[in-house]
């Protein structure tokens, strides 16, 4: 079995501005220079995706992995106004368990008449458990739609600049930002033509498995790549007394001179006597080889292992993985 451990994987969490009709977004100035520029192009095609996000490829700083999450129809609690929403990630791996990440970032829009970003600043304390910022730089989509200096050919610009990281750990480790290039990914959602896989993956020795360890699946083929599924029946160092459950595009499938699979995915555990099955379903994640995305507390170890229950009858437990790939992804 190949190794899950060494692949890269992430799991799929306010003060904020609520901008008026006027937005009231800081301009951040023609000096202002971002980490991450990203360009969702077919934004219209993102919005009939139905997707409650997309999120960009990972991009570096200060040895941590960075990244930007866009909620095209987010709505804030008790309102109907959908608002696209900004979000800043981190990289659950490149966390170390007791050290808090206390991060000052900007997010924001590329205005293209000012020629400059604007956004909102924020800071946000990151750790091991939790690596989503909150909801961020709220742009009324409505406004947006018809705004000719931030959609432009049906395209928007994000971006995300890291200012200052302080570590608060036992070692009192000092963390400097080094300015380096800006890193430009290019989102590309298709109006139509999206392919779809299933595949069901039967496990008659479940109760033998090595639990301790992570399970993989045979690999199945969608949109003419390879992909898997990875089980950690007893959780991954992530998880919290609950089954883990990853999807993977196989390592053999670099898609080094092509452009990356964005996907979204739903991963289920099958309720074999009740029919209730446990299912997740992702936003938009980009997929290289090796990479894998998924959720570390998928299912409580008590419930999968309740007799009530339908997730493991006998020794038999079966997982279903649904994927669409809707787009593509590439470095600019």
């Amino acid at each position: 079995m190949g190794n899950c451990k060494s692949s890269s994987r992430a799991r799929l969490g306010k003060a904020h501005v609520v901008p008026d009709s006027e937005w009231r977004m800081q301009d951040f100035g023609k000096t202002h220079v971002p980490d991450l520029e990203w360009r969702i192009n077919d934004f219209s095609s993102l919005l009939e995706t139905g997707a409650k996000s997309a999120k960009s490829d990972a991009f570096h700083c200060s040895g941590y992995n960075w990244y930007l999450q866009v909620s095209p129809m987010h709505k804030e609690t008790g309102s109907e106004t959908p608002y696209v929403a900004l979000c800043l990630k981190t990289s659950q791996p490149s966390m170390v368990p007791g050290h808090t990440v206390h991060v000052v970032f900007e997010l924001s829009i590329y205005n293209h008449t000012k020629g400059m970003y604007c956004g909102c600043k924020d800071t946000y304390n990151f750790h091991f458990k939790n690596t989503y910022s909150k909801e961020q730089c709220l742009i009324p989509l409505q406004e947006l739609l018809k705004s000719s200096a931030f959609l432009v050919d049906d395209s928007c610009v994000f971006g995300v600049e890291i200012l200052k990281i302080d570590v608060s750990s036992p070692e009192k480790k000092a963390v400097v930002v080094q300015k380096k290039d800006t890193t430009v990914q290019n989102l590309f959602v298709q109006k139509k033509g999206f392919v779809k896989g299933t595949y069901t993956w039967n496990m008659n020795n479940f109760l033998e498995l090595d639990s301790d360890h992570f399970v993989r699946s045979p690999t199945f083929e969608v949109g003419g790549h390879k992909w898997y599924v990875c089980i950690y029946p007893r959780g991954d160092k992530y998880s919290t007394d609950c089954l883990s459950l990853y999807l993977y595009l196989d390592a053999s499938d670099e898609l080094r001179l092509e452009s990356k699979k964005v996907v979204v995915m739903t991963l289920s555990i099958l309720d074999q006597k009740n029919g209730k099955h446990l299912t997740a379903t992702s936003g938009l994640l980009v997929f290289t080889g090796g990479r894998g995305w998924g959720w570390a507390d998928f299912l409580g170890l008590k419930n999968l292992k309740d007799p009530a229950g339908g997730y493991v009858v006998g020794s038999s437990c079966v997982v279903k993985a649904d994927l669409t790939i809707v787009g593509s992804s590439n470095d600019g």
